[in-house]
């Protein structure tokens, strides 16, 4: 599951904020001040920092200068949230190694837009996925070719997509809002159900008892797993 900090000292936003993001299906971790912030994102496991510059000690502009100045979370991405709209803090905050800066009062929706979009420019400079192998089953990404023993399978986009979803995160509970954040592109409108709907097509084809799945199982109130070792997946060389 996508982890996110969120460092923000207004109560009311910060509950706003955990709460909007975790019915998106993100797991989220909250602080109120930067010190602890910036310990967090240097010791903790993130994929993203969403990050308000108004800090009772620390100011936001110095822990995501921290988190840039440490090897280890060079590349974490960082929303940062201000009041302060004014040009300078804007190029500030950039120049600082900020990937997006969002001016108080934003709305929740456009939040959730922009958290999508910089965690979709992260993920592509991440190793893609080139071969999925298991049981019977091998998927090359980049041919976009399926077999199934020594059966060859056809498979539209949209499934391969669906895939390299699963497959960057073997093993893991995935979301039906992180498969269509991240399999579908912005100017399409699917919904939970037309979800549902692919992963069975996907079943299908590729388990042998769709009613008692053995690698893409659902679980229940949560999302869908590929329940494969993380061996199971070849990635680019970088």
């Amino acid at each position: 599951m996508t982890r996110i900090l969120v460092v923000e000292d207004d109560p009311s936003i910060r509950l706003g904020l955990e709460d909007t993001l975790v019915a998106k299906g993100y797991e989220v971790e909250v602080v109120g001040r930067g010190s602890d912030g910036a310990e967090r994102a240097l010791t903790g496991r993130y994929d993203l920092v969403v990050l308000d510059v108004m800090l009772p000690d620390i100011d936001g502009f110095e822990v995501c200068r921290r988190i840039r100045l440490n090897k280890a979370t060079r590349k974490l991405p960082v929303i940062i949230l201000s009041a302060r709209g004014a040009e300078l803090d804007r190029v500030r905050g950039l120049e600082l190694g900020a990937d997006d800066y969002v001016t108080k009062p934003f709305s929740l929706l456009e939040l959730l837009a922009r958290v999508a979009s910089v965690l979709r420019r992260a993920q592509t400079d991440s190793p893609e996925p080139v071969v999925l192998a298991f049981g019977d089953v091998r998927v090359d990404f980049v041919g976009q070719v399926v077999t199934r023993g020594a059966e060859r399978i056809e498979l539209p986009s949209r499934a391969f997509a669906i895939l390299k979803v699963l497959a960057c995160r073997a093993g893991e509970v995935v979301s039906r809002d992180t498969l269509l954040d991240e399999a579908w592109s912005m100017d399409e409108y699917p919904n939970a159900r037309t979800v549902d709907n692919q992963v069975v097509k996907l079943r299908k084809a590729l388990e042998g008892d769709t009613d008692k799945p053995r690698w893409l199982v659902t679980v229940h109130g949560a999302g869908y797993k590929l329940d494969v070792p993380a061996t199971a997946v070849q990635w680019a060389a970088r």
